[in-house]
């Protein structure tokens, strides 16, 4: 059974920062790519960043130069460090793990964490 558990959301201040984690089982998580994608309400859900197995990273243009993505491999564990947060910033963040063969596409989901920038 697959799971992707994020944690690390929550209400922080303008300019604060966060660092979100999703702790993935039940696949070979260093062959996945993994991402985070955010959902603001009446918003379609959104790329944010993802990092690939060979730690290539895609970093969304709207967050470029303030959020972070990395891996751990070891600990099957991908991290999105965000910085310098903003109100538009607002949203529940999704864990993605994503691997494509010939035949197939595998893709799993987290439950999704809230967060809320706000003064």
């Amino acid at each position: 059974q697959v799971q992707l558990v994020e944690s690390g959301g929550g209400l922080v201040q303008p300019g604060g920062s966060l660092r979100l984690s999703c702790a993935a089982s039940g696949i070979l998580f260093s062959i996945h790519t993994m991402g985070w994608y955010r959902q603001a309400p009446g918003k379609q859900r959104e790329l944010v960043a993802a990092i690939t197995s060979g730690n290539s990273t895609t970093i969304a243009d709207s967050v470029k130069g303030r959020f972070t993505i990395s891996r751990d491999n070891a600990k099957n564990t991908v991290f999105l460090q965000m910085n310098s947060l903003k109100p538009e910033d607002t949203a529940v963040y999704y864990c993605n793990a994503d691997r494509r063969v010939i035949f197939a596409h595998f893709n799993y989901w987290g439950q999704g964490t809230q967060v809320t920038v706000s003064s």
